[in-house]
């Protein structure tokens, strides 16, 4: 099934009205999911993706958000001032939320840089959130010719290429990631696409090795016959990481 793009809403930043957010969780510190920086993580729920390995299948079904929602996120924000560096918005999608914007927005009002994950789906809000971000990290699916298997959906290439492009030329701090499950890839397949994003411009790279336990597709919690060896991983990754100012290995 195509995904056909929401169209881009004004924000709606103002303090008076009430932003309507599905919030699925929130990790109230961490230094992982914004490099360099002490963060909080905002989860949205709902995802237009289905990629096979995803390992928390209960937050693909979208939502309107509650009242209140956001409220409580904005008022913990408000006491962690000072203590917090930045505010990631992840999810699910994030970027399925026309709302999204006027939440980044406030983050910022309260002084915190704002980090966000998404999967590129969204171009045009991905456009424009871009004077709001201070960091962002893009989940590349894989290559071109196997974006849509990897994902589940059909005529995804060509809005990551777009994400992809805005990113590179936007000057905001990026790091791109891929999960890989061996199901989707192989060690040359993994190269090639690491080479790829080398060639365009990237210059932070992490590769994330899928989790083995609950998936959305069964298949992908079973063993993989013929898996590269941790040692073959380590050893592509050595040969990689000269392209790159980082190269990280994610377990």
């Amino acid at each position: 099934m195509l995904i056909s793009e929401p169209p881009v809403s004004p924000s709606a930043g103002s303090a008076q009205e009430t932003l309507r957010l599905p919030v699925a969780g929130l990790t109230p510190m961490t230094t992982l999911d914004y490099p360099e920086h002490l963060a909080c993580v905002v989860f949205l729920q709902g995802c237009p993706l289905r990629c096979g390995y995803c390992h928390n299948p209960g937050m693909l079904a979208s939502r309107r958000g509650e009242h209140g929602e956001w409220d409580g996120i904005e008022a913990f924000l408000r006491n962690r001032r000072g203590l917090l560096e930045g505010v990631v918005f992840s999810g699910g999608e994030p970027t399925l939320h026309a709302e999204l914007a006027g939440a980044v927005e406030r983050a910022r009002a309260l002084g915190f840089k704002v980090g966000l994950h998404t999967a590129g789906v969204y171009p045009r809000r991905l456009q424009a959130l871009l004077p709001w971000l201070d960091w962002v990290g893009l989940d590349v699916k894989g290559l071109a010719d196997d974006i849509d298997r990897i994902v589940g959906r059909r005529g995804m290439a060509t809005p990551h290429e777009q994400s992809l492009a805005l990113l590179l030329n936007s000057g905001i701090a990026l790091e791109c990631r891929t999960t890989v499950h061996w199901r989707d890839f192989d060690l040359e397949r993994l190269r090639r696409l690491a080479l790829d994003l080398a060639e365009r411009g990237a210059s932070h790279y992490a590769i994330q090795l899928a989790r083995a336990g609950q998936c959305l597709d069964a298949r992908y919690a079973e063993p993989v016959p013929g898996a590269p060896t941790t040692a073959e991983i380590e050893a592509l990754v050595s040969e990689l990481r000269p392209n790159f100012k980082r190269l990280t290995l994610r377990h």
